[in-house]
């Protein structure tokens, strides 16, 4: 039994030592920039559909959304600079940043509704 147990336990450390790696700094830069550009395309394409649209409240929740996962992209690719502990601080941060943007976006739409 401990023949089998034993391959199991070395492949499960060297896929948990492939976790939390640092990238080389061009290829953080490469992923920041690749994470701005698709930020700014989706923003753009919200605002697009925001000018078009009859019901500017919930566009403008979807503006924001977009905003927020457009920062938590660029936040977790930047992330990927640091390792281990620090690169797991960093990511809880971004997604935590991301959860109180998403909820700043459905209390102002709330508030939109209720203005109109």
């Amino acid at each position: 039994m401990r023949e089998y147990l034993m391959p199991i336990f070395v492949v499960a450390a060297l896929a948990l030592a492939g976790c939390n790696k640092s990238k080389s700094p061009e290829e953080v830069s490469k992923d920041v920039a690749r994470a701005e550009q698709k930020a700014i395309n989706e923003v753009t394409k919200s605002e697009e559909r925001a000018q078009s649209a009859l019901d500017a409240a919930h566009q403008t929740y979807k503006v924001a959304i977009a905003k927020a996962d457009g920062n938590r992209k660029v936040a977790l690719a930047t992330c990927e600079s640091q390792n281990g502990a620090a690169q797991k601080a960093c990511k809880d941060q971004a997604e935590a940043d991301y959860k109180t943007a998403r909820a700043d976006a459905r209390v102002s739409a709330a508030v939109a509704v209720q203005q109109k």
